[in-house]
């Protein structure tokens, strides 16, 4: 079988590359570089020539902010470009393994973890794109897996960030009044990586819902951080969301349910501040 993963230097991409050596199947690794997921007739011709069974599409337009300013570039990636891969794999018979968001959430005020049935209203443009891209996947058999505050070992995240900014400054304000759960992007790729290769993403379809357990605020996650990163110097204070303006409003309440995903793929799911321990040993070591 034959494996496709699209934004192969991005967070999830790496860690699938990382994964991808223990498996029986072959996988093939493209970025921007490599293949123009913009482009259908570049898509429709290399899932063709390489008889592709599975697109796992890690790509994404990721910028929040420029996306209001830019709509039209974030949804030619985040939604027109996993159309064409839903085209594509629905003509050779494949399945579309695409990552959202929790951020197509947010317009409906929730006070209780969001299922995969309750309804979407994002409040920005990337959550529109988002969405857009979720209603493309459903070309093709598909499963759709939204994630949460995603972080890693490599290029720009959250975590990264913090690690700086609390080695460097004396003192940080962070807002606590955005709710929701860090997602080790390792170990969501493992998660997917094991659906793939135990043959499951044949039997199942459909959204499902993938963080780390736990809830904690973007202060309480970089408390942690310091925390575990033996950070002391920095004295980081809670803040209110409007104390750093942004051009789009972000979801207040964003804590997503894993049951379904728990009882349909058997699997445990790691709570976050253990998560983060073994994410920060590898940056470590």
């Amino acid at each position: 079988m034959n494996i496709l993963v699209t934004g192969a230097n991005g967070q999830l991409g790496r860690h699938m590359r990382l994964l991808a050596p223990g498996s029986a199947h072959t996988w093939l690794f493209t970025d921007v570089e490599e293949l123009d997921i913009t482009s259908r007739e570049a898509v429709t011709e290399f899932v063709k020539a390489n008889d592709i069974n599975i697109i796992a599409n890690c790509a994404a337009y990721t910028n929040v902010d420029k996306a209001e300013s830019d709509e039209a570039t974030a949804m030619r990636i985040n939604g027109d470009a996993v159309g064409y891969m839903a085209e594509a794999l629905n003509d050779a018979g494949g399945t579309l393994i695409h990552f959202s968001t929790d951020y197509v959430f947010g317009g409906t005020m929730y006070n209780t973890p969001c299922s995969e049935d309750m309804e979407a209203n994002p409040t920005g443009a990337y959550g529109r794109t988002k969405l857009a891209g979720e209603k493309a996947a459903e070309r093709c058999h598909h499963l759709i897996f939204r994630t949460s505050w995603l972080y890693s070992e490599y290029g720009k995240n959250f975590l990264l960030t913090m690690l700086r900014l609390t080695a460097e400054k004396e003192q940080l304000s962070v807002v606590f009044d955005q709710v929701g759960t860090p997602t080790y992007a390792g170990d969501l790729a493992r998660a997917v990586f094991r659906i793939i290769e135990s043959g499951e993403y044949l039997k199942h379809e459909g959204i499902y819902n993938y963080a780390n357990e736990g809830v904690c605020s973007w202060y309480d996650f970089t408390k942690e951080i310091a925390r575990q990163a033996g950070q002391t110097t920095c004295k980081i204070m809670p803040c209110h969301s409007n104390e750093y303006p942004s051009p789009v409003k972000r979801p207040a309440y964003s804590v997503l349910d894993k049951t379904k995903f728990k009882e349909t793929f058997q699997q445990e799911i790691p709570y976050w501040t253990e998560a983060l321990s073994r994410c920060i040993a590898n940056i470590k070591h």
